[in-house]
């Protein structure tokens, strides 16, 4: 008997993710299309767990409202220019800090150049949550315009070439880091399949950045990925967080399914196998800074379960199943109050909520809707 006959049904999880997914949404802000108690790159997690439940189950999602969230979203997000400065604690931790500037009156084209601001990583996560948003059009609900924004976006990351190699975090500055390429890579790889005519420009792309990136050094000796490279251009050794092993995996699920390149899904499993092992307590996933990881740091966890269950998708291991399962009964048991707000700490105890810590955590149940 397999380990996973001890777990919940599918539609159980469903049932969890609906219930978290309505207290989400009580966090929502009709006005501006963004998640109250979180940040800017947060509130695109947001968008993208909804999309990816939409995606595995729409006519759900469709009495979720999820379809004009997500329009409301494209819409009203945009029309808001985030000022963000962001610094690292002492954790080496990254804190984001948002000073909203006033309304724009002439937004220009389809304005979403407001996607836009000074740190590549918060482009691409706005990016990923467009095409995912684009992805749900496939039962009917999405619409082309949110890829040509995430187009729009790329075109923007493009531009932010670092003397090291890939691109660097940031407008401002010269730090070259492992999630800004991260997210370079999957948008770009993200974009050749599903952009027909301009598949090999950005496969090309996309190509030469898992090269570089695979030759950085980032990649440290227990296949674990630290946060970014020194002014060396060498692996600076700051901490492994989750979601620098996360969007990695995402990034060559759709690397692999652009090129038919099977290996690497082997050189992806090898990385979350690592992280699997060496970043979690009792089986589960464990950031290092609970229960008070700032609005950033809460966020990562889910961001490495959502890209988990994508390379489960494409290259099923039964620990990788097992382990999203694991998490998601967790969180559910022990990180949850009478409100079905999601707690920081998946293995509890339950302690103060908002839109990011719920996101994240919905990260992993919407995945184990997926893989139940």
């Amino acid at each position: 008997m397999s380990s996973h006959n001890a777990f919940k049904s599918q539609a159980a999880y469903d049932a969890n993710a609906v219930a978290a997914i309505h207290t989400l949404q009580d966090w929502y802000n009709q006005g501006t299309g963004l998640w109250d108690s979180t940040g800017w790159w947060n509130s695109a997690n947001c968008l993208t767990v909804l999309a990816d439940y939409a995606i595995k189950n729409p006519q759900s999602a469709a009495s979720l409202n999820i379809p004009n969230i997500v329009q409301n979203t494209y819409e009203q997000a945009q029309k808001t220019t985030i000022h963000a400065v962001k610094a690292f604690n002492t954790l080496g931790l990254p804190i984001s800090t948002y000073a909203r500037v006033s309304k724009r009156s002439d937004i220009s084209k389809r304005g979403f150049d407001n996607f836009l601001n000074e740190y590549y990583d918060d482009e691409g996560w706005w990016a990923l949550a467009l095409i995912r948003s684009h992805d749900v059009g496939v039962y009917g609900l999405g619409d082309q315009k949110y890829l040509e924004a995430a187009i729009e976006i790329f075109e923007d990351m493009k531009k932010g070439a670092s003397t090291c190699g890939g691109i660097y975090w940031s407008k401002i500055g010269t730090y070259t880091n492992a999630i800004a390429n991260e997210l370079y890579l999957k948008v770009a790889a993200s974009l050749a399949n599903r952009v027909p005519e301009r598949k090999n420009y950005y496969l090309d792309i996309a190509k030469q950045e898992w090269a570089w990136f695979k030759s950085s050094g980032m990649i440290n000796k227990d296949n674990l990925i630290n946060d970014g490279l020194n002014a060396e251009c060498k692996n600076n050794g700051m901490k492994t967080w989750t979601y620098n092993q996360g969007v990695i995996l995402g990034a060559l699920v759709e690397l692999s399914k652009a090129t038919g390149d099977k290996s690497l899904l082997t050189e992806a499993s090898a990385i979350a196998t690592a992280a699997i092992t060496k970043l979690s307590r009792d089986g589960i996933l464990y950031e290092g800074c609970e229960p008070d990881c700032g609005a950033d740091g809460a966020q990562f966890k889910g961001v490495f379960m959502r890209n988990l269950r994508e390379l489960h998708q494409a290259a099923p291991q039964e620990a990788f199943k097992s382990f999203l399962l694991k998490n998601a009964d967790a969180i559910w048991a022990k990180n949850r109050n009478n409100k079905n707000q999601l707690g920081p700490t998946w293995n509890g105890p339950f302690s103060t909520a908002s839109a990011g810590t719920q996101s994240s955590a919905l990260d992993t149940l919407v995945a184990a809707v997926v893989v139940a």
